[in-house]
């Protein structure tokens, strides 16, 4: 075969003699294009599951075809499992337990075995890996690089707003897709082929069809791939890309939040996720052509290989899978090892018997966040009087937040659900003036953020921007913009109307009855959002409150503080029959999480706050947490002085760990305080208070299953996965880290794909990591026969459950009995606690 000429090209291009696409073929794609999960932009970063469009699978087996495909890890290596053994954390008791429940009758001890066996799987490569296998590296680049690195920057300047493409996005005909966009860039591209040294490269690009319709019918044809073999090829070349496929996903994802029911049988169409696997695809297309013609003595060997792969898929991933469970043993041991010691404290815990209770003069509310959990603790500790309670930090307010003189509506809320309600506020300076400022800020802003801001902007700026510089590199301080919200208006999301009285009472009624705050308020009630506080670093949205899209809490509690002081709602209420008493106010606080400071925000009044002692109470019990987390940064102090070290730290241009963010986050706990108040939770628990003899139908229990358990599943395995495989799932060094379009993600460097995950130092402080990757154990304090109901109407908890995407246990809050549940509730962990004690003497 020799290179082409203009009339094999035309034939080559002509795809009207290949058949359309079957339905199996079709529905194979669909499959793969749906196994993507969304990665949520920087301004309002959340943790989310990589696995979870594939929560439907079995998790053994998602990691087997992961492994398999993309050479993606979903466990830790064995010496991770033999370190926590030989420290004593995993025992032979742990390990026969997990054996036993997997039921795996293999050696599982002999680690090196393990290592061997995962060390000699053969792993599925995609035709630019088998020509990329005999190229001169030496001297040319790989192919697998630069496709992945020109499909990464077309995205980038596709998909970024006011971006090098715009003008061509708008101005092309309606129905242009992606693929389309991507052809006619790439074929006035003369570069590649430059870049490549292969100088007759470019012809190939002119062969491809001109819709994605027809590339996926030319390049399913003519690479022989059968319905069978190619929904696994589709995810292996996504999985190249996954970075832009995740920004994809997100969009597909809030799409779909924002149509209306019913109206979802667009979204294939709408989604640009087959054109992003059209255009991997395609230059599979076009180096299989390109070798056939212009290097035939390579053509049959890749012929060869190629067939070879496509034949030996279905049980190359099955070979993994059986390499693999071992692993599994060692993971649900560890796992195993983390309960036991938890079901214990738990199960004391609750058979202990309750003290006289004390009414209280303050409630706190905290965020479920595993943050909250030693501040917590810290804050009781200062009196009896004190109650605290946890519950999702947007605190059940569906809002998006709309500063004064902006246009943007920023989501309060988690990225599972879609606002309902437009919070508008501003200062009483006027909006003209306000929108003037806050443009000012944002455009200063942005510019000082660029790449060249460091050279420029100084000698632009003059002096004085260079005093201001080096003011802040040598004292730095912790500051934060004040928000101007004097003036609330409530408005539904949808109409724009406002929100009458007997709207914000409903509102209200709902979020005092999820919170289970309809009786014994105390005279002051804090409501305490959080939010972080550090400097460069594109990643801040992911410290600050994930329930509240990735956006501090300030908003929201500020919001609720002022709709539940207000006299005309607390009248409609009682209405109701919910009476809030008089002497009780409503308190907006922040919790600072990096400096574990509570304070009230700037601007709030003073008429209604708090008493010197109880300003003392809060200042205690922050000074008693940072003294608590200090060792873990490796700080030392008194709590005066750890408060202005932390303070600088997150102000620091060149700290690259302000604070460990929810790593180690391993358990979520949903019971009466009673319960988790004695125990040192270590800040490893999600902690959302409930009382199951109060929800009489059970509708609070369902909206924590389904609501915030998810969310917190979701955290938990964004840090797994960040951990387990930070080259696919995580960001890698955020020292090289240059942002993408203003929010979108990063690079790594200047190019690649585009990372998603958290960076390698939020996970490891340099000597080890500081995140134990472990599924999440679920404890709900509850009646085994109301939470069963509950998961059986809702597909996603029968998936994360009956998957072994986490672990559930009932709770019984009176004798301290857990049951788990794997289809069935099972009395496994009594006889584990019956066994631990027995061997602990009985303790």
């Amino acid at each position: 075969m020799t290179s082409l000429d203009n009339t094999q090209v035309a034939r080559m291009d002509d795809a009207s003699d290949v058949a359309p696409l079957t339905e199996a073929q079709e529905a194979a794609l669909d499959r793969a294009c749906a196994r993507i999960a969304p990665s949520w932009p920087l301004d309002r970063l959340i943790a989310v599951s990589p696995y979870w469009t594939q929560r439907g699978e079995d998790a053994a087996t998602v990691s087997a075809r992961l492994s398999a495909l993309g050479n993606i890890h979903c466990l830790m290596p064995p010496s991770h499992y033999l370190g926590a053994w030989q420290r004593g954390e995993i025992t032979d008791e742990h390990l026969a337990e997990a054996a036993e429940r997997l039921d795996y009758p293999g050696g599982y001890k002999n680690l090196l075995v393990v290592v061997d066996e995962l060390a000699r799987l053969p792993h599925w490569h995609n035709i630019s890996d088998l020509i990329d296998a005999r190229r001169d590296r030496q001297h040319k680049m790989a192919w697998r690089d630069e496709i992945t690195q020109q499909i990464s920057q077309f995205c980038a300047a596709y998909f970024q707003e006011d971006g090098p493409l715009n003008a061509e996005r708008l101005n092309a005909p309606r129905g242009k897709r992606l693929f389309q966009h991507w052809r006619d860039i790439t074929l006035k591209d003369r570069g590649i082929a430059i870049l490549m040294g292969e100088p007759r490269l470019r012809r190939y690009f002119k062969t491809l069809p001109d819709t994605e319709a027809g590339l996926f019918q030319a390049a399913i044809a003519e690479l022989d791939v059968e319905a069978g073999r190619l929904e696994h090829y589709a995810q292996a070349l996504l999985l190249d890309i996954n970075g832009w496929a995740a920004w994809v996903a997100y969009q597909d994802w809030q799409r779909a939040l924002a149509a209306p029911d019913g109206e979802s049988e667009h979204e294939r169409l709408a989604s640009d996720m087959r054109s992003l696997l059209a255009m991997r695809l395609a230059w599979e297309l076009v180096l299989w052509r390109y070798i056939r013609a212009e290097q035939p003595d390579q053509a049959e060997r890749l012929t060869r290989l190629w067939h070879a792969e496509l034949v030996e898929l279905p049980e190359r991933v099955e070979r993994h899978q059986r390499a693999q469970q071992p692993l599994w043993v060692w993971q649900l041991a560890s796992e195993l090892a983390y309960q036991a010691s938890l079901h214990r404290a738990l199960g004391e815990a609750a058979r202990a018997p309750a003290s006289a209770p004390t009414a209280p003069q303050l409630q706190a509310v905290f965020c479920i966040d595993v943050r909250s959990e030693p501040l917590r603790r810290a804050l009781e500790r200062q009196s009896p009087a004190i109650q605290t309670l946890g519950f999702a930090g947007f605190f059940g307010l569906p809002l998006e937040h709309q500063q004064g003189g902006t246009a943007l509506a920023q989501p309060h809320l988690p990225g599972l659900l879609a606002p309902k309600v437009t919070l508008r506020s501003g200062a009483g300076e006027g909006a003209a003036r306000s929108a003037k400022r806050l443009n000012w800020q944002a455009r200063l802003q942005e510019w000082s953020r660029t790449a060249s801001a460091s050279f420029t902007a100084v000698e632009a700026g003059g002096l004085l921007y260079a005093g201001k510089l080096l003011r802040r590199s040598l004292d730095a301080k912790a500051r934060r913009e004040p928000l101007a919200m004097d003036e609330l208006s409530w408005h539904w999301r949808d109409s724009g109307e406002a929100l009458s009285l007997a709207d914000k009472a409903a509102l209200a009624q709902t979020v005092l009855g999820a919170m289970g705050l309809t009786e014994g308020l105390a005279p002051r009630v804090l409501l305490v959002g959080h939010g972080s506080h550090s400097s460069n670093n594109p990643h801040a949205a992911g410290l600050e409150c994930g329930a509240c899209g990735g956006q501090s809490g300030e908003v929201s509690v500020r919001a609720l503080a002022r709709l539940l002081n207000d006299p005309a709602l607390r009248e409609a209420l009682a209405e109701a029959g919910l009476v809030i008493p008089e002497t009780t106010r409503f308190v907006p606080a922040l919790h600072h999480t990096i400096t574990d400071r509570i304070e009230l925000p700037e601007g709030v009044e003073d008429a209604f706050s708090l008493s010197e002692e109880q300003r003392s109470w809060l200042e205690q019990a922050g000074a008693q947490a940072r003294r608590e987390r200090a060792p873990r940064l490796g700080l030392s102090g008194d709590a005066v002085e750890l408060e202005k070290i932390l303070d600088r730290r997150g102000a620091d241009w060149s700290q690259t760990r302000p604070e460990w963010g929810l790593a180690n986050n391993a358990s979520f706990i949903a019971a009466p305080r009673r319960v988790t108040a004695p125990l040192d939770l270590a800040g490893r628990s999600f902690l959302h208070d409930y009382d199951w003899r109060t929800d009489a139908d059970f509708s609070r229990l369902e909206l924590i299953m389904t609501a915030p358990m998810v969310v917190a599943h979701w955290i938990n395995m964004q840090y797994n996965a960040s951990v387990t495989d930070n080259r696919k799932f995580g960001s890698g060094n955020k020292v090289l880290h240059n942002v993408v379009g203003g929010h979108i993600g990063v690079f790594e460097g200047n190019g690649g794909d585009l990372r998603i995950g958290l960076p390698m130092q939020s996970l490891h402080d340099g000597e080890r990591w500081r995140h134990e990757p472990l599924r999440l154990s679920v404890y709900l304090a509850a009646p085994t026969a109301a939470i069963k109901a509950i998961i059986a109407r809702h597909e996603i908890l029968q998936s994360l459950v009956g998957n072994d995407w986490l672990h559930l246990f009932a709770l019984d809050d009176d004798t301290g009995e857990i049951l788990a549940y794997r289809g069935e509730w099972r009395g496994t962990w009594e006889h584990c606690l019956q066994r631990d004690s027995a061997q602990s003497g009985g303790g």
